[in-house]
């Protein structure tokens, strides 16, 4: 009879409700291999505990177990880098705004001192003195040219549009470009 299958009499016996003999039983331990030194502490034998090639939380295996870890982290990771990603880009937008309106504000009073200055009139007279070249009644103005200022170049003057495109063409060619 091969090991670990019951006799047709034993599965007969089983399925009638009946205990098997002890002297069957212990046989069966001799021929296994697995008498009183097979007991786990406990009172527990090794063939008594459930056997599965599973082990661990939730009886994965630890490939199995390791696939779910990664999933749970993956999943973690992406249900937090959109509001990580809006936080972020949001904080950098607070920044560049409070930069802005710290420009405005220095803008706002460099442009409080300069209507200060306009409104007193010496300081207007001064200004339209420099700026717009404007004198009292009865003064003379003069403009000196200092020897290191030119006056602009004039672009030259226009050819005389009159001679056809192959008359200038062949006058460039020739050289008489006046």
């Amino acid at each position: 009879m091969p090991v670990g299958r019951a006799s047709p009499d034993r599965r007969r016996r089983r399925s009638e409700g009946e205990q098997p003999r002890q002297p069957a039983r212990r046989a069966e331990r001799a021929r296994r291999g697995t008498g009183a030194k097979g007991r786990r502490p406990g009172g527990q034998t090794a063939r008594s505990r459930p056997r599965s090639s599973t082990g661990g939380a939730f009886k994965l295996s630890s490939t199995r177990r390791a696939a779910a870890l990664a999933m749970l982290v993956c999943v973690l990771a992406l249900s937090v880098a959109v509001p990580l990603r809006t936080y972020l880009s949001q904080r950098a937008e607070l920044a560049e705004q409070q930069q802005q309106q710290e420009r405005l504000a220095e803008e706002v009073r460099q442009l409080e001192e300069r209507r200060q200055q306009l409104s007193d009139p010496a300081h207007v007279e001064a200004e339209a003195r420099a700026r717009l070249g404007y004198v009292r009644p009865g003064e003379t103005a003069y403009i000196v040219h200092l020897p290191g200022e030119r006056e602009p170049e004039r672009p030259p003057k226009p050819e005389d549009d009159s001679a056809p495109w192959y008359e200038k063409l062949w006058n460039s060619v020739v050289g008489k470009d006046s």
